[in-house]
């Protein structure tokens, strides 16, 4: 699987989880701590784990829009 065809899947992933954070935040009170546990929590982690597998699939933008223009404000 090439790079563009992984974040078609990797992006819609991410955003998904991203809104799941505040929605299972927001339903904490209404609905039991198992539920939010696994909404939140685990979501959380999740979000986590396919953030960075976006940053990984990012990094030569990253490299090359951010941390070349801090070596040449440095310089």
């Amino acid at each position: 699987m090439d790079k563009n065809a992984a974040l078609k899947v990797v992006n819609p992933v991410l955003a998904i989880l991203t809104l799941n954070q505040p929605f299972s935040a927001l339903l904490s009170g209404v609905t039991g701590w198992d539920f939010f546990e696994g909404l939140h929590v685990l979501g959380g982690a999740l979000l986590v784990c396919v953030a960075a597998v976006h940053l990984m699939l990012n990094w030569r933008w990253v490299t090359t829009n951010l941390l070349k223009k801090r070596k040449k404000q440095e310089a």
